[in-house]
């Protein structure tokens, strides 16, 4: 009974052991931080590979950009924003003067509210070419602007220049002369005729053909109709006049008086055709008063008329060309007496 009960005890303190600590449970926590090491690892692996995609799409999103950038540089059509430094004036706008009163309200209202219209421009060598707006880029840079709109567009020489001059004449901001030389210039460049120039810019061939005809005037009065002295009406008048000399006096004249169209084409016709003096009728006897002058001129030394009215009345005028001549000619008025 003894032995049982000691076997038993052992064995008991043997399951006691075991509870207190048990094998598996060693096994399972050693198991456990492993796993918890691995479940770390893990996460750096993955929070690294997150790094790495984060890396990946900042720099698709660099190269994104960098296309946007040299897509902006194409033509496109669609109006992109460009540095108002890397835009220059077209070297053959047609127009050459601009109002600076006119610029300065323009300006004012781009400050406030923008420019609301792109620039139309084309690339060059190391800069874009305003082809149609160089009013507005000229008023941004008053205000101050960085960057204007702009539209991109690819085209031959002469279609800037036809686009140039045709938003000019549209905008009626052309003096009379610039847009004669505009016109003479796109003929003599390109070869075009006076009904193809006419109908590019929708204009009648007359109107091309008499806006020309002002280039044939003295280059003062080109300037007097540039600076707005005279009109285009003025300056069409003259052109009848075709003494150069006689053109500067008449138009000096209208601008002294301050003469219309209508009065300035009368001055040229008065010019062009100087009124005829009316000869008066020869009264009878005509050859026997000459008869009488010559007598007198010779017997008094110099020269004598005689004014007759009528039959009856007239005046003799007798000439003298100094004092002692007068007295001489007194001297011998009283020894013929």
């Amino acid at each position: 009974m003894a032995a049982k009960k000691k076997g038993g005890l052992g064995k008991g303190l043997g399951k006691g052991l075991d509870s207190l600590i048990p094998v598996n449970d060693m096994v399972s926590e050693t198991s456990a931080e492993k796993v918890v090491e691995v479940v770390e690892v893990e996460k750096i692996v993955e929070v690294e590979k997150v790094v790495e995609v984060e890396k990946v799409v900042e720099v698709e999103k660099i190269v994104e950009v960098e296309k946007i950038v040299e897509v902006e540089a194409e033509p496109t059509g669609e109006p992109l924003m460009m540095d108002i430094h890397k835009i220059e004036p077209n070297r053959e706008q047609p127009r050459k003067m601009f109002d600076e009163d006119a610029l300065a309200e323009l300006a004012d209202s781009i400050h406030q509210y923008g420019v609301l219209q792109p620039l139309l421009v084309q690339k060059k060598e190391d800069y874009y070419a305003i082809v149609a707006g160089e009013r507005r880029w000229r008023a941004a840079r008053l205000a101050g602007l960085k960057e204007v709109p702009v539209i991109i567009k690819e085209m031959t020489r002469q279609e800037g220049m036809e686009i140039a001059l045709i938003e000019n004449i549209q905008r009626q901001d052309l003096n009379p002369i610039e847009e004669a030389r505009a016109y003479q210039m796109l003929i003599q460049e390109f070869g075009l005729k006076h009904e193809d120039l006419a109908e590019r810019v929708s204009k009648s061939r007359t109107a091309i053909t008499n806006s020309m005809r002002l280039l044939k005037l003295d280059d003062s009065i080109l300037e007097m109709v540039i600076r707005g002295d005279l009109t285009q009406g003025h300056a069409r008048a003259l052109l009848s006049l075709e003494d150069k000399d006689q053109q500067l006096q008449a138009a000096q004249t209208i601008i002294d008086k301050n003469l219309s169209v209508r009065e300035t084409e009368k001055l040229v016709k008065t010019l062009l055709e100087p009124p005829v003096k009316k000869e008066k009728p020869q009264l009878a006897g005509q050859a026997i008063y000459r008869d009488i002058e010559k007598k007198l001129k010779n017997q008094l030394g110099t020269k004598v008329a005689i004014n007759r009215k009528d039959e009856n009345q007239g005046r003799i005028e007798i000439s003298y060309y100094s004092v002692d001549e007068l007295e001489r000619i007194l001297d011998l008025l009283d020894k013929a007496q």
